[in-house]
């Protein structure tokens, strides 16, 4: 998303969102022995920067991808990750970025 912090409150909002309602999902579906991960990847090279319909915000995405995003199987490795793991474990949350994202 770059550096500038324009545009970034609504993100930060819904992040913060899934965060917690998938703690409080993990919390009630774990007598049922079901498991939640909230996957936060960094830059991804996806098709995401194209959906973006004001000019100026899609070029700043675009840029910043093209920069530092590190290939989408990244995101399939972690998924990967979490259901591997045995039954008794839960992996709650995986965060991680490209090495060079600031942000």
């Amino acid at each position: 998303m770059g550096n500038n912090i324009e545009g970034k409150v609504i993100y930060a909002a819904t992040k913060s969102a899934v965060l917690v309602i998938s703690e409080g999902l993990r919390q009630e579906v774990k007598p049922y022995n079901i498991r939640t991960t909230v996957i936060s990847p960094g830059a991804l090279a996806t098709e995401l920067p194209n959906s973006v319909t004001e000019p100026d915000i899609a070029e700043n995405i675009r840029n910043f991808v093209h920069e530092i995003a590190i290939p989408a199987e990244s995101f399939a490795r972690a998924v990967a990750f979490a259901i591997s793991q045995p039954e008794e474990m839960d992996v709650n949350e995986i965060v991680f970025r490209p090495t060079r994202q600031e942000l």
